[in-house]
């Protein structure tokens, strides 16, 4: 019997509750799952991972978050998902990369997300397809504005609903092995292209760009210490999204980008981050280990499309392993902005 042949075949469940601490959520209650498999045998095919993460918060916010890639046979096919409902009260802070805490607004809503894509294999690692990407909130309050104060939301165009619906292409090149834990000397790159149209029910035509990059490298020979490099530029093309659907601090996939601020601390329609992170070894069972990093994210100013201001940001973290197979880690980094901004981020699965 082939015991590396038997391991692909099994399905690798884990789950655990998990208290947690955050800016964006208080004092917060997961349950924290992972699903890991293989389609096959072949020791060439990729892991498929589920990771769904229920959450209460202190804030009074409720979210079922699904994210999952499933590797076909062979790894011909790759289908990816990020399936949300939320009902999610936050702070907003107004447009731009030069606005204050002062400024801040409470936005309640209710909020569901639909991002499905399927990705077919069009050479070694490389990867197209077409998916569709439904972001719909409704029930949207701003519960704490001045009286007959006019609101950068106003401005910009307060609804309370609004939905955004459209197709996508979807370009990928993704040599990691897992997608959970990458290994040095690997590579990803996604670039999506979105349309949402009126004739599938968006309230307005426009158009964005993704462009995300990371990169996997061994800085000491003989060492499983990683240097982890991640680039996520993300874009308006034309248009003018719904406000909660333009790019913001992190919001992300898995809610990780930015860490030092809190979620949706900044917020236009062009955003840049770039991030590097060193993950090191603590226990040589590799039950636990360390990271430190480093990020920087820009957003254009909205008035004159234009770059002015920079968030850079640093911190250190733990990582507590979850599940041995498919490698998964709970991340607990606590990281440092500027002006006094700094906080505990929680993640199951790598940052990136």
């Amino acid at each position: 019997m082939d015991s590396n042949k038997e391991e692909n075949n099994r399905v690798h469940i884990s789950g655990a509750p998990s208290p947690a601490y955050s800016l964006a959520t208080g004092f917060a209650f997961y349950i924290v799952g992972s699903i890991a498999f293989h389609i096959d045998k072949s020791s060439e095919s990729n892991t498929s991972s589920v990771l769904i993460s229920p959450l209460i918060t202190q804030k009074h916010q409720f979210s079922i978050p699904i994210q999952f890639s499933i590797w076909a046979k062979k790894n011909k096919y790759d289908i990816v998902g990020d399936w949300r409902m939320m009902a999610y009260p936050e702070d907003t802070y107004g447009l731009g990369g030069l606005t204050y805490e002062g400024d801040t607004v409470n936005v309640n809503y209710k909020y569901i997300r639909s991002y499905t894509f399927v990705l077919k294999k069009i050479g070694k690692d490389f990867y197209a397809g077409l998916g569709y990407q439904l972001d719909a909130h409704w029930n949207i309050q701003q519960t704490n504005a001045p009286p007959n104060t006019i609101t950068n939301f106003d401005k910009y165009g307060f609804s309370n609903r609004s939905v955004s619906s459209g197709v996508s292409a979807d370009f990928l090149f993704d040599n990691r092995k897992n997608s959970i834990n990458p290994e040095a000397g690997t590579t990803y790159g996604n670039i999506v292209f979105r349309q949402n149209l009126h004739a599938l029910g968006s309230d307005e035509n426009w158009e964005s760009l993704l462009i995300d990059i990371r990169k996997y490298i061994h800085l000491i020979p003989n060492s499983n210490n990683i240097l982890a490099l991640w680039s996520y530029d993300w874009l308006t093309v034309s248009g003018n999204p719904p406000y909660l659907d333009l790019p913001s601090t992190g919001w992300d996939t898995y809610g990780n980008m930015g860490r030092g601020y809190i979620q949706s601390r900044f917020r236009s329609k062009n955003m840049l981050d770039l991030e590097a992170e060193y993950r090191f070894g603590i226990l040589h069972n590799g039950l636990l280990g360390g990271v430190v990093f480093g990020n920087a994210q820009s957003y254009s100013e909205i008035n004159n499309n234009r770059f002015e201001a920079i968030q850079p940001a640093i911190g250190t973290g733990l990582r507590i392993k979850f599940n041995k197979f498919s490698k998964t880690n709970i991340c607990l980094d606590y990281a440092f902005g500027l002006h006094g901004s700094n906080g505990l981020f929680v993640n199951l699965g790598e940052v990136f």
